[in-house]
């Protein structure tokens, strides 16, 4: 199973400034966020860990290059595959399942810059996100209709077998 986790939230600091723009004094408090590192993703599939920014770019992209390629077949979802959040990421899983395809899962509800870097790493607007041999395959709606076809078995037999 893998795990996803991002440092918390440095606190903010409030400052307080005294102008005197007219004859009345006046009290203006705004709030500054500290100067500190930019927050930075673990992503865990097993035993390997990688780490990147926090942050759909570069460091993101080349991060999910490694998860996706590491595994033949990887299902960014809601929840994870003993514990699914929503029907679409459910239904995805009971298909790998009933394949029986050994297949790796990343929650994407526990890390908001992971669930922004795969949309815009994929282009695809949601979850659950199927890579295959390190490619994006589609979401719940393409893999019921693979599947129904027989293009999703031909297609991971393939994989198995690179």
């Amino acid at each position: 199973m893998a795990a996803v986790s991002a440092p918390a939230a440095a606190p903010i600091a409030a400052v307080s400034l005294h102008t005197s723009l007219s004859a009345r004094p006046h009290s203006v408090s705004f709030a500054t966020l500290p100067r500190t590192a930019p927050p930075t993703l673990r992503i865990s599939i097993g035993a390997r860990s990688v780490r990147c920014l926090a942050a759909a770019g570069p460091d993101m992209r080349e991060t999910l290059d490694k998860v996706v390629g590491a595994h033949k077949v990887v299902l960014f979802m809601k929840g994870t595959k003993d514990f699914p959040q929503c029907g679409f990421s459910h239904t995805v899983v009971q298909i790998l399942r009933s394949l029986d395809v050994p297949f790796e899962t990343l929650d994407v509800l526990s890390n908001e810059a992971l669930r922004q870097g795969l949309k815009d790493y994929s282009s695809w607007p949601t979850f659950p996100q199927l890579y295959i041999d390190g490619e994006f395959f589609g979401g719940c709606d393409i893999t019921v209709e693979a599947y129904k076809s027989g293009e999703l078995q031909e297609t991971l037999e393939k994989a198995m077998c690179s």
